[in-house]
């Protein structure tokens, strides 16, 4: 079967500030890893490769490992760990061992603590392992008595965590790449996807949540929801109700597209792409996993941090590596122009809940 593509037009969702941003594609690159390596020495590996190596670590060292990230400009995964021994272990397997402080439990104990007293709408934090703490970011919207608040809790986690501003608010974007419209409001298509043999494709849940059919952009009726997760999640599954073309790709926006093969988890470092119909297409780098942003709609967990810019209408839209698909984009703070950040539901999660696959 196959998808057509449905031509992008911006509208506002009805009944809220909630934007969404979707348009279609995820890619990554999969380049084959180096020949192996002397004992000890860093390896040369894809973000890929070093994914899966450092799942592979994170397995071996058990409670020794304190985080991971792909360092792009050398190609070498970093590994953090407590001791000698597991950075011994961690550079026998080929990756750069770097000895830091906190533990990847101690982490976890910061981001519980700011979970339970520090949960301020407009606010997000993610684990980043290249400073080894929580990264706590307070958007906009955030009063002095909040920051005061916020600031304390960070402050009594120690060394844990560290807290700053971003100039923009955090929320979910509407609009998006190849457009889907309903009930007077528009979104984006995110990915083509399988389920029991029938078309189906994914876009994000803050859409699915104000939308239940949805038609392209001549009106068209051409889906209806099946599932819809939001908050906690960030994903919709629609099934296709209509005959059209579904081929799994993304729209470059240069008159071409990227096939998407598959799905696959993002890794700290690594350099991803973005498209969606309000901005197009922008690149930039993976900043943080299992962020949580208290949007004021609710709060989502789980997702993607990058350092990629979207804007209103780019919502659901794709977030790629090559031929894999990454992300659903959920919201963010900032712009084109100036900058910010954009957190992404991870698509690995979204289809292992909803029993789907790429295609």
């Amino acid at each position: 079967m196959k998808h057509r593509r449905i031509s992008g037009r911006r509208a506002a969702l009805a009944g809220g500030a909630v934007a969404a941003l979707i348009a279609a594609g995820v890619t990554f690159q999969n380049a084959n890893a180096s020949e192996a390596p002397k004992t000890g020495t860093p390896r040369t590996l894809s973000a890929e490769a070093a994914g899966k190596l450092a799942s592979t670590l994170g397995q071996d060292l058990g409670s020794g490992a304190a985080g991971t990230y792909y360092d792009a400009k050398t190609k070498q995964l970093v590994v953090n760990v407590l001791d000698e021994s597991a950075a011994q272990s961690a550079r026998t397997a080929g990756a750069t061992a770097r000895i830091v402080q906190n533990s990847l439990a101690e982490l976890a104990g910061a981001r519980t603590t700011l979970k339970k007293d520090a949960t301020i709408p407009g606010t997000s934090w993610a684990t980043d392992p290249r400073t080894n703490k929580v990264v706590v970011t307070a958007d906009s919207t955030v009063s002095k008595a909040e920051w005061a608040t916020l600031s304390k809790v960070v402050d009594g986690l120690g060394g844990k965590a560290e807290i700053k501003r971003s100039p923009g608010e955090f929320k979910p974007f509407v609009a998006g790449g190849d457009a889907i419209t309903g009930s007077g409001g528009r979104c984006s298509l995110g990915f083509n996807v399988v389920k029991g043999g029938q078309p189906y494709f994914i876009t994000a849940g803050h859409c699915t949540e104000a939308i239940s059919s949805w038609s392209d952009s001549s009106g068209n009726v051409i889906g209806q929801n099946e599932q819809s997760s939001f908050p906690g999640n960030d994903f919709g599954l629609v099934k296709y109700t209509a005959e059209v073309d579904h081929p799994s790709a993304v729209d470059l926006y240069n008159g071409s597209t990227q096939a998407i093969t598959k799905a696959g988890d993002a890794t700290v470092g690594e350099k991803v792409t973005r498209s969606g119909s309000t901005t197009q297409v922008h690149s930039g780098t993976v900043t943080g996993l299992d962020a949580t942003v208290n949007y004021a709609e609710g709060t989502v967990s789980g997702l993607v941090q990058t350092d990629v810019c979207a804007e209103p209408g780019d919502s659901g839209g794709s977030l790629f590596d090559g031929d894999t698909a990454i992300g659903l984009t959920s919201g963010g703070s900032g712009d084109c122009t100036s900058g910010g950040e954009t957190f992404f539901q991870p698509v690995t999660e979204a289809l292992s809940v909803s029993g789907a696959q790429i295609g």
